[in-house]
């Protein structure tokens, strides 16, 4: 424990759940290797585009490209996939074991603007806290619709307004957790303690500005503020660009994915016209493209891991012929190419005052 306090960060766990990630494994692999997460535990299920084989062969090689990978069916029985997966987590010598611990999605890349753009460096900027949350930037689609096989972070480069985001300056947060954190559960975007925890044992825990994050955002007190807080000002040290959408492809892969055609249930566009929102350019994170690029190049000499990230392309382009093939899908395409680039109500807006 004094090595943590010292502000040690030797071992840094990623912990992530997956379905139909495939194509993005081994950029997100390998842009975090560069900030310096050693281990990866990942939860996966119900996969049907390679992203279970692809894992099982990164963690089969272990090798130091690619930190020390474990693949792990999620445990859940019922639809609470997270959260079951989480749970399991916590117990996990991956994270039992890990100096810090960094809970986040495949879309989801930590961009550091300070010191040596690693982790350690945000850590030591924010003053080796018992926790940091990182609030989201959402990066557009921004005219995307074909995919292509190269990194996420070079294709997308523009976002909201950092600060503001429909309207809302809170915006939600993820969170890295260091070992001697008084922790209840891991949330998916922040870590939890007991409500009967004495004041003063209360954990250090700043924004990524190294500021104290909000008491009502510490204390789960506000059900509204439980995973995010006002953005202005917090992220000087780190942003945790969120490329929820990708290009237009994926986006119908993934709404595939998680049943958006399931029986009774309407196509609702506001997901996508809340995070396509290209007002601002943002090409900061491509600071760390170039080594990015010679990681990937590495990774994909092996030749059973280039083959399998092969397959997880052919079946993503594949599920996405075969998408557009069905009417409802070719509509919802069709219908989300053509939206205006604003979040929900600036459109509206816009027309009411002739605009």
């Amino acid at each position: 424990m004094a090595d943590i306090k010292a502000g040690a960060a030797r071992r840094i766990t990623a912990v992530t759940c997956v379905k139909n990630e495939g194509p993005f494994l081994l950029e997100w692999i390998a842009f975090h290797r560069l900030l310096g997460i050693s281990d990866f535990l990942f939860y996966s299920n119900d996969c049907t585009d390679g992203t279970d084989a692809l894992l099982d062969a990164l963690a089969a090689s272990d090798r130091p490209e690619t930190g020390h990978v474990v693949h792990l069916p999620n445990p859940a029985e019922g639809r609470n996939y997270q959260m079951e997966a989480l749970k399991a987590a916590a117990k996990h010598p991956l994270v039992t074991g890990a100096d810090w611990v960094w809970i986040a999605d495949v879309d989801e890349f930590l961009n550091v603007h300070v010191g040596d753009h690693t982790i350690p460096a945000l850590i030591a900027a924010c003053g080796n806290p018992q926790a940091i949350s990182v609030n989201f930037q959402f990066f557009a689609s921004d005219g995307v619709t074909d995919f292509v096989d190269r990194p996420v972070i070079a294709q997308f480069t523009r976002s909201h307004n950092p600060d503001l985001w429909c309207a809302e300056t809170a915006i939600e947060v993820k969170s890295l957790v260091r070992r001697d954190f008084p922790l209840q559960y891991f949330g998916a975007h922040r870590p939890f303690f007991r409500k009967s925890l004495p004041e003063d044992k209360l954990p250090a825990w700043t924004d990524a500005s190294g500021r104290k994050v909000p008491p009502k955002f510490l204390a789960a007190a506000n059900p509204r503020r439980i995973r995010k807080f006002p953005a202005a000002g917090a992220r000087n040290f780190a942003t945790l660009n969120h490329y929820a959408l990708r290009s237009l492809d994926s986006y119908l892969v993934k709404n595939d994915r998680g049943d958006v055609n399931r029986e009774g249930r309407v196509f609702d566009d506001t997901y996508w016209r809340e995070r396509n929102d290209a007002a601002v350019e943002d090409r900061s994170i491509l600071r760390y493209l170039p080594r990015l690029e010679t990681a990937l190049d590495t990774l994909k000499a092996d030749p059973d891991i280039a083959r399998l990230h092969g397959d997880c392309v052919r079946l993503h382009r594949e599920r996405r012929d075969a998408l557009m093939a069905q009417a409802d899908y070719a509509r919802m395409y069709a219908h989300l190419a053509a939206l205006p680039a604003l979040p929900p109500g600036e459109a509206e807006l816009i027309e009411a005052l002739g605009l």
